[in-house]
């Protein structure tokens, strides 16, 4: 069955919404001819007006299919919706729309049109009863069939998250083989309670998502200061930087170029290596922007911490 050209994804659960938003690109991608190109626009809807939305939703001039993804939908004035209302009642050939609202805001009397018009797919947070199941699932994507106790511990310790649970469910199958045991979670989970900020920062540099993120958590319950895990975070970046493109074994000639004993830019440089140099700039630009709002220029410097953890720790991965 071809693949609907309007899609509809409504709910809350970021998680939930990207996974299949991905899964719907993959569909249209398999329906077409090998070696064929997808274009895919992303963009605001309050953002829309007639010249942008025609411009995104017309057939390329080279016959490539296009997916328009329009997003925070639930926040758009009455201009925008009517125009992508509008536009959804007419999609051209080879034209895809993929509509995300998260079913409240003050867009939300739209919701009744749009579901005639498209193929819903349900992103609503997962109630608790529901959340074990969802973790037992999330081991047998990996190839694990978790027992119930593990699944019970995971929840325990992680909490009710899912971007953190299935980052965890990932870390602890690559740590155990997927021989994942109630005491191999609750090592996890320990270890996290105890670090430093140089550990929060080694392992967000590594790319341990879930572990990184619940560290931080911890950390700042215990009252350390986000400017001390920023600092320590951003030594970690800046070593990465010097080291990522850096190829030798003779540590102890390259440590003063660097600024580092030879012990700690050999064990930098390994890190380093998995670093790309889109990914370095990145973090890069993200420290000083962190740098910034922990010392009072931002928002909420404790979110501010947290947020750039988990997205370094993405850039990592």
């Amino acid at each position: 069955m071809p693949v609907a050209p309007v899609h509809l994804i409504v709910g809350e659960e970021e998680l939930i919404t990207e996974r299949t938003r991905r899964a719907i690109l993959d569909a249209i991608r398999a329906e077409l001819p090998g070696g064929a190109e997808l274009e895919i626009t992303t963009l605001r809807a309050s953002e829309l007006d007639g010249p942008v939305l025609i411009d995104a939703t017309s057939p390329s001039l080279f016959g490539e299919d296009r997916v328009v993804v329009v997003t925070h939908t639930e926040l758009a004035g009455k201009e925008p919706v009517d125009l992508l209302l509008r536009t959804c009642r007419d999609v051209a050939p080879g034209i895809h729309l993929i509509i995300q609202h998260t079913g409240a805001g003050r867009q939300k009397a739209m919701l009744p049109k749009l579901r005639k018009l498209a193929e819903v797919h349900a992103a609503d947070p997962l109630k608790s009863a529901a959340r074990p199941g969802w973790v037992t699932n999330e081991f047998r994507s990996h190839g694990v069939r978790p027992t119930p106790d593990v699944v019970h511990a995971l929840l325990e310790g992680v909490g009710s998250d899912l971007r953190e649970l299935a980052s965890a469910v990932s870390q602890l199958v690559s740590d155990t083989d997927g021989d994942v045991t109630v005491a191999a979670v609750r090592a996890y989970h320990e270890g996290v309670a105890e670090v430093s900020g140089f550990d929060i920062a080694d392992l967000a540099v590594t790319g341990q998502t879930a572990r990184a993120v619940a560290s931080t958590r911890r950390a700042l319950q215990l009252g350390m200061h986000p400017v001390a895990l920023t600092t320590a975070l951003s030594m970690k970046v800046a070593g990465i930087a010097r080291l990522y493109s850096t190829r030798t074994t003779n540590w102890n000639a390259m440590a003063g170029s660097v600024g580092m004993p030879p012990w700690l830019a050999e064990k930098t440089s390994k890190v380093a290596r998995r670093w790309s140099g889109d990914a370095v700039s990145q973090a890069v630009i993200l420290m000083a922007e962190l740098d910034a709002e922990v010392k009072g220029q931002g928002g909420n410097p404790e979110y501010a911490i947290e947020n750039a953890v988990r997205r370094i720790s993405e850039l990592a991965g």
